[in-house]
């Protein structure tokens, strides 16, 4: 059974010309930015958070700038600027579907978010739908669905676990009722990448339908509706390299059409009349519109469309196999560190993105990462990542009253109720990986340089 979630990542990474030790990083803002240091001085800081938000590459940037003189309100407006930005803002919606290799009949809607895309499709699901989700997802996966009948699968071990697990679900389910399956497409607390192709495959063989959180997949492979036959696909800008807080969900527009809006309000509403008791009709629209009520972020939605543009024209290929040389790179580093476990569900072999989770024995974690950023200026993540069942698996650990921030004399797991994760992409220098791995090597084998302390929850440094 194929990892891969389509055969474009695999064969994006099986037929690459490029060296990718020599390619050239994608321009992002903030690649010149120095940071000071706790022990004196200033570094370039070395942004390796892009699991959370990824900086906005150069081109978008621009691109929005180009625009930003002709900005003006979407839809209904007579004057140049507003058609204009009509225009821009409708065109974007057929980037994205582009991007996304959607089905002809498949609907494009704008969100703030992958979490707003996710609530909005568990606000339209049918009555008496059924909802199964592994307990490994991000919360914006696990939580938004609200009344439905929510059945939590247990954390796979294997791609091929998942299927079964999946299928053994879907046999027990009530046939008779509409259910839905939603599944990451790449862990964003490992960077393993899911099955896909095969859950879907499943889904569709028990009459149930399949939404894919992209959030942190799309980043860094191409994601095709087609191929992986998923009925929906959702995902977030500030991720793909695009500020100013939009996302999109794409995909089957009968469950959209059929539900109320999601937001009721101008611009959802195609026509509005009073009746003679003095109440109102409402002729809702059946486009992406009926979801998109409300002043629409069209500088948001420019900016995805936007890196959709880049990142295709940079060529997938190349952007994967570059990102299979840092992968490289980080986990070589750190297995050389005997103290440091690498968290995974899949194992060593599994494919991923750039995203990689590790405890290290002895250390707490908010500390490590204080540390990491402090007195070497790299920007990592510390804690439960918004998955925290996962996390909490992946630890073989139960919850726990937050402690201290602690020191690296602590016993091993008293204090490191989570983890760190390092996440890099497209925009990511050899340089800063570089850097990480021989901070991580440093900190574990001469412990910290500076005294750090508890405040509001986190580690910083003591003053």
């Amino acid at each position: 059974m194929s990892t891969y979630p389509n055969a474009a990542v695999a064969s994006a990474t099986a037929s690459v010309s490029v060296d990718p030790a020599c390619a050239e990083p994608l321009p992002v803002l903030g690649r010149d930015v120095t940071v000071p240091l706790v022990t004196g001085g200033e570094v370039s800081y070395a942004a390796l958070d892009y699991a959370a938000s990824a900086p906005a590459l150069q081109r978008v940037w621009d691109d929005v700038a180009a625009y930003a003189p002709y900005y003006g309100s979407v839809h209904r407006g007579a004057g140049y600027l507003s058609q204009l930005s009509t225009d821009l803002f409708e065109q974007s919606r057929t980037t994205v579907a582009e991007f996304l290799d959607c089905r002809p009949s498949d609907q494009v809607i704008f969100t703030r978010s992958t979490t707003d895309s996710l609530n909005l499709l568990a606000a339209v699901l049918p009555a008496d739908c059924q909802v199964f989700v592994f307990e490994t997802e991000h919360h914006a996966s696990l939580l938004p669905w609200g009344d439905a009948q929510v059945t939590y699968l247990n954390a796979p071990r294997t791609p091929d676990e998942a299927v079964a697990t999946l299928e053994r679900a879907l046999a027990d389910r009530e046939p008779h009722c509409p259910a839905l399956v939603c599944v990451t497409g790449a862990s964003n607390v490992t960077g393993e990448l899911w099955p896909v192709k095969e859950l879907a495959a499943a889904a569709h063989a028990h009459g149930a339908r399949i939404v894919l959180d992209a959030a942190q997949l799309a980043p860094h492979h191409p994601v095709s509706v087609q191929e992986l036959d998923v009925d929906w696909v959702a995902f977030s800008g500030h991720k793909l390299y695009a500020p100013f807080g939009s996302g999109v969900l794409a995909g089957r527009a009968d469950w959209l059409q059929e539900a109320e809006p999601y937001l009721a309000g101008g611009g959802a509403s195609r026509k509005v009349a009073r009746r003679a008791d003095g109440g109102v009709d409402v002729e809702w629209h059946t486009t992406a519109a009926r979801h998109e009520a409300g002043s629409p972020n069209v500088i948001g939605v420019y900016s995805i469309a936007s890196a959709c543009r880049a990142l295709t024209e940079a060529g997938f290929e190349d952007l994967v196999a570059r990102e299979r040389h840092l992968i490289a790179k980080v986990r070589e580093g750190l297995a050389e560190v005997p103290a440091v476990r690498i968290l995974s569900l899949f194992g060593d072999e599994a494919p991923r993105v750039g995203v990689i989770s590790f405890v290290v024995d002895g250390w707490n974690s908010s500390h490590f990462a204080a540390a990491l950023s402090a007195e070497y200026g790299i920007g990592v993540r510390d804690g439960l990542f918004c998955a925290h069942p996962l996390v909490r698996t992946l630890l073989g650990s139960e919850p726990q009253a937050q402690g201290e921030c602690g020191a690296p004399e602590a016993a091993p797991g008293e204090r490191s109720l989570n983890a760190i994760r390092v996440s890099f992409g497209a925009g990511t220098p050899d340089e800063h990986v570089d850097r990480f791995v021989g901070a991580v090597k440093e900190l574990v084998a001469e412990g910290a340089k500076w005294q750090y302390r508890t405040e509001e929850g986190r580690c910083v440094p003591a003053v």
